[in-house]
């Protein structure tokens, strides 16, 4: 951008020169080379394509997720929660080793053990991380979990959460138990083995949230 002097006012376009007026200065610049129907065509914009499809995606994943739990994220009082979830979905996809590039999906990359443990390590905010202190085990028809007998907590809170992360859906449920003690407590399975489940939990000691994330 650069400015001009002139005893003539221009305004408009000459060639590849844009005229206009700002804060009371003739400006000048030029035009910028993006074009619509290059980037959707051109086989040079192929990789640019694929990225931005693939960061869509993810953030929107990321927003299904969120909305399932964001009753609870709201107390880790991060104002760059959305961000730093959307890159977390951003490595997640980037793990499905099945789909082509520009089609990869968040929901494959949370298949594999390395996606999911990215998910357990993710921190919300100041709160502390709950995966190292909680364990879940499957027996039948029935989910145990395993509780730090350490921990300073009187109420637990499991939002189990059956994404849809190609269709931007979810389906999910919410139980509260009460912890007169740690140890073992039988947790039913609310949804089918054949999917991808999650499981997010959120610790509370005298009504104020402790720990909190996937386990």
């Amino acid at each position: 951008m650069a400015t001009y002097e002139s005893l003539i006012k221009i305004t408009g376009s000459i060639g590849d020169l844009v005229f206009y007026s700002l804060n009371g200065k003739n400006v000048v610049r030029k035009k910028s080379g993006f074009n619509k129907n290059a980037f959707k065509k051109d086989p040079s914009y192929e990789k640019v394509r694929q990225n931005s499809s693939e960061f869509g995606h993810c953030s929107k994943a990321g927003k299904t997720i969120r909305s399932c739990i964001e009753n609870y994220t709201k107390a880790a009082g991060d104002a760059l929660l959305y961000q730093k979830f959307a890159r977390l979905m951003t490595v997640i996809k980037d793990l499905d080793a099945v789909s082509d590039r520009g089609k990869r999906v968040v929901q494959n990359g949370m298949k594999t053990e390395a996606g999911i443990k990215l998910l357990k390590e993710f921190r919300f905010g100041e709160k502390e991380n709950i995966w190292q202190n909680i364990s879940i085990e499957k027996e039948q028809e029935n989910l145990i979990l395993n509780v730090n007998d350490q921990l300073a907590a009187d109420e637990l809170i499991i939002i189990t959460i059956e994404p849809d992360l190609e269709g931007y859906s979810a389906e999910y449920t919410e139980e509260k138990m009460f912890l007169k003690k740690a140890g073992k407590i039988l947790f039913k399975k609310h949804f089918s083995d054949s999917t991808l489940l999650l499981y997010f939990g959120v610790l509370k000691n005298k009504g104020e949230i402790t720990h909190m994330g996937f386990i």
